[in-house]
């Protein structure tokens, strides 16, 4: 018998320092100090000091973007305190939006592969190394990589068509007997960003899988899901969580395994050569960190699929830039919460980072309607490797009752814009936040609002001064 501990981090987002986490979802009853490198950092070495010689550490991507700091180095301030973690592997999904050549940049000053079984240039060869494999514990372990299907949407226009995205079953169903014949590894390792759903389905699809790493989704598993001989385990988001996974392997697979959610909380005592790196890395914004623009009465959070205070607070902003009274927002996961009290420049920097321009676009009632469904059927679609989004559309001015268990484009049942009822050629003006809110090809006269979402935040909270964003129950579930 031989021994292995695997470490998981995954969708970090870029959040290197301690911030406000909901430890209890659904409510904020259990909000305190969550997440940070530096706190990272202690754990594994607890770990390696443990089970020394027997530790592999891997990430699942949705690392070097996701913060102010983090998007406005395109992914540098990230990069020293990866390093530091000596982690073995990771695979990507909100890095491409920096495009493929700033990925490769990132890659080549990490101590570890960037991997993606499933990237192609289009006709010819891999985008990322599929595979790595590492010697530890006496135990040769295949890791393999699969980025997210989404990435290409991130990437720059003029990247788009040059690369080829699969879900990644097929390359699994060559590369795992090549591992087991040609490496002679023991383990097979997946470290996949597709999203627990996915990731499900693809245990279910593949055999020979040990362990599956899942990411994207944002899960905080108690336990691994056991699907035929495959564990698939996932740890939150934000730093806020290590996953930890105690094998025990035999001749023929894992004999026995042992698993931990660890929360990263202020009961670990940060590294300090790690804090240093934090610290040097988010120097730059110091400024904004102590700039106060308001402050929220309550939580700001998106820890929830169907609507948030975080994303009603940007939808406010959103229309009031625009001067409308409906307003559409992508259902993005990631950002951490922000705890009831002053708000910073850093703080609405984190809730949109990518900071789209506010725009105005004309829509039909049948146009938002359709626009709607479709990103219901996304989300919520049946066959996961069909499942296309984050969480619902963010609303404001819009109110719908859903059945969910209808079949797509017949899940909405009732409809109404600032409480009345729209015909199907009935005309909205409808301001967005970039293509994720309302595809380039829906609507027509889009026109800017001159204002960049982060702009219109800022500008919101400080004549506001104090923002209550309450939950309005625009989109019920019936």
């Amino acid at each position: 018998m031989k021994h292995l501990t695997l470490l998981q981090v995954n969708d970090l987002h870029g959040y290197l320092a301690p911030h406000a986490e909901m430890f209890a979802l659904g409510h904020d009853a259990d909000l305190r100090s969550g997440g940070g490198l530096g706190r990272v950092a202690t754990l594994f070495r607890a770990v390696r000091d443990d089970r020394a010689g027997q530790v592999i550490a891997l990430d699942n991507g949705d690392t070097f973007h996701g913060t102010m700091a983090a998007v406005h180095t395109r992914g540098e301030a990230v990069i020293a305190p990866m390093r530091a973690l000596g982690l073995d592997g990771m695979t990507a999904h909100w890095e491409f939006a920096y495009g493929l050549p700033r990925v490769g940049e990132i890659a080549e000053r990490l101590t570890y592969p960037i991997l993606a079984a499933n990237y192609h240039h289009r006709g010819s060869s891999l985008a990322l190394p599929p595979f790595t494999v590492v010697d530890r514990g006496g135990l040769r372990v295949g890791v393999i990589g699969l980025a997210a299907i989404l990435a290409p949407h991130h990437l720059p226009r003029d990247q788009r068509s040059g690369l080829e995205v699969t879900i990644g079953d097929d390359e699994l169903r060559t590369l795992i007997p090549t591992l087991r014949r040609e490496q002679r590894v023991d383990v097979i390792v997946v470290l996949s960003h597709l999203g627990f759903p996915q990731d499900c389905k693809l245990a279910s699809a593949v055999p020979g899988i040990d362990v599956l790493l899942s990411g994207h989704t944002h899960n905080r598993l108690d336990a691994p899901v056991v699907i035929g001989d495959t564990l698939i385990m996932q740890s939150g988001a934000h730093g806020s969580f290590v996953g930890r996974l105690d094998l025990t392997v035999a001749g023929d697979g894992i004999a026995e395994w042992a698993h931990a959610l660890v929360p990263v909380d202020d009961s670990l005592e940060p590294d300090a050569e790690m804090t240093a790196l934090v610290d040097e890395a988010l120097g730059a914004f110091a400024d904004a960190r102590a700039t106060v623009v308001g402050e929220t009465t309550c939580t700001l959070h998106r820890y929830s699929m169907v609507e948030s205070t975080m994303d009603n607070l940007l939808l406010d902003a959103t229309a009031t830039a625009a001067g409308t009274g409906v307003a559409l927002s992508n259902g993005w996961r990631y950002g951490a919460p922000i705890a009831p009290g002053p708000l910073t420049e850093w703080d609405l920097w984190n809730i949109v980072p990518a900071n789209p321009p506010v725009s105005v676009v004309t829509l039909t009632g049948l146009q938002l309607r359709t626009l709607l469904e479709n990103n219901i059927e996304a989300t919520f679609a049946c066959d996961p490797w069909q499942q296309r989004g984050g969480y619902l559309k963010r609303c404001r001015g819009v109110e719908v009752l859903v059945k969910l268990e209808n079949p797509a484009g017949h899940r909405i049942q009732e409809m109404t814009v600032e409480g009345a009822r729209v015909g199907d050629a009935e005309s909205i003006d409808v301001a967005f936040l970039g293509e994720q809110a309302v595809p380039a090809d829906a609507g027509s006269h889009r026109r800017s609002a001159d204002i960049t979402a982060v702009e219109a935040l800022t500008r919101y909270v400080r004549d506001q001064r104090t923002v209550t964003p309450a939950l309005r129950g625009n989109i019920a579930i019936v």
